[in-house]
């Protein structure tokens, strides 16, 4: 993969950066603010992320979770935070793609209010079940919903967002009606789904995985073009009849317009610092999470491109955040 041919090599190289005096705005703490509960993939990610920049920085770097509105209430806050690398976002793509793509009124714009850092990496959507769910196949999720129009639940971390995005897709190609339902974040989500109150979610890989690992979900699709390395057993969605269905999250590292360049470069290097180290790559593997790294400008040109592309999608399967 992408990550791991480019990561050793930019960690190596941002080691001289690491003696360097910081630059960041007056305080001891960083916060990585976090537009979903604890418990979900981003909290996760975000967790690992913060905690090996802790000891590199030697300053505390703290997850602040500020969940709602498919995480634009977190990129609203560091939208309006000083530019001094005190407030970072992990940046994902409901904050940063989707939701412009369905809310045109946003309090902030997604490219003009934030500075691209970096790229943690993408994942693909798992389409998941509890394990006492009768239906065992992809075959099984169709025939269910056709059998029952418009009743079938799958949930989602919240309207607009790419488990939103993923579930309009399958009814799109499917052809086929089934019930949205929308939650605050994937960790109630995934309580819902493992107790049998919702049956279905195209979940992020990140938050699923140690609930399939567990025994309590299972996974029926995944959701890339290609199989991730970490479920090479699991049939993506083209492999079992639905063509052209690619979803993936991406997650990333902004910060506020205006952040110093010098900084950003420190950011950047240091992230991909942690990126290259071999306990975090394991990690990321278990989560799915591939395909990290590169420069602020590698991440600002990957963030516009997804913003185009999703508007697109939006339009053409007529996504509403009312679900």
């Amino acid at each position: 993969m992408q990550r791991r041919h480019f990561l050793p090599a930019a960690a190596a190289a941002s080691l001289g950066s690491l003696a360097a005096p910081l630059v960041f705005g007056q305080g001891t703490t960083v916060r990585l603010v976090v537009g979903f509960p604890p418990g979900g993939g981003a909290d996760a990610l975000g967790r690992l992320i913060a905690a090996k920049l802790t000891t590199l920085w030697k300053r505390q770097v703290i997850v602040e979770n500020r969940a709602g509105a498919s995480g634009t209430l977190a990129a609203n806050e560091v939208a309006k935070a000083p530019a001094d690398g005190s407030a970072l976002l992990l940046t994902t793509i409901n904050s940063h793609a989707l939701a412009p793509a369905v809310q045109p009124r946003m309090r902030y714009h997604a490219e003009r209010d934030f500075t691209p850092v970096a790229l943690l990496g993408v994942t693909p959507n798992l389409l998941v079940t509890a394990a006492s769910n009768p239906a065992k196949s992809l075959k099984d999720v169709v025939a269910l919903a056709k059998a029952q129009p418009g009743t079938v639940p799958f949930g989602s971390a919240g309207p607009g967002t790419i488990q939103h995005f993923a579930i309009e897709k399958f009814k799109l190609l499917g052809q086929l009606d089934v019930l949205h339902v929308p939650y605050k974040g994937s960790a109630p989500l995934i309580t819902d789904l493992v107790g049998g109150q919702i049956q279905f979610a195209f979940e992020t890989m990140t938050a699923a995985t140690p609930h399939v690992n567990s025994g309590r979900l299972v996974a029926l699709a995944q959701t890339r073009g290609k199989r991730s390395p970490a479920y090479p057993a699991v049939p993506t969605m083209q492999e079992q009849g639905f063509a052209g269905f690619e979803t993936m999250n991406w997650y990333g590292i902004s910060g506020p317009a205006k952040l110093p360049a010098a900084l950003v470069q420190q950011i950047n290097q240091d992230v991909n610092a942690v990126l290259g180290m071999a306990d975090v790559q394991r990690q990321l593997e278990v989560f799915g999470v591939e395909d990290g790294g590169g420069t602020a400008e590698d991440f600002a040109k990957f963030q516009s491109a997804e913003i185009a592309k999703w508007a697109k999608v939006a339009k053409e399967a007529k996504v509403t955040i009312d679900g």
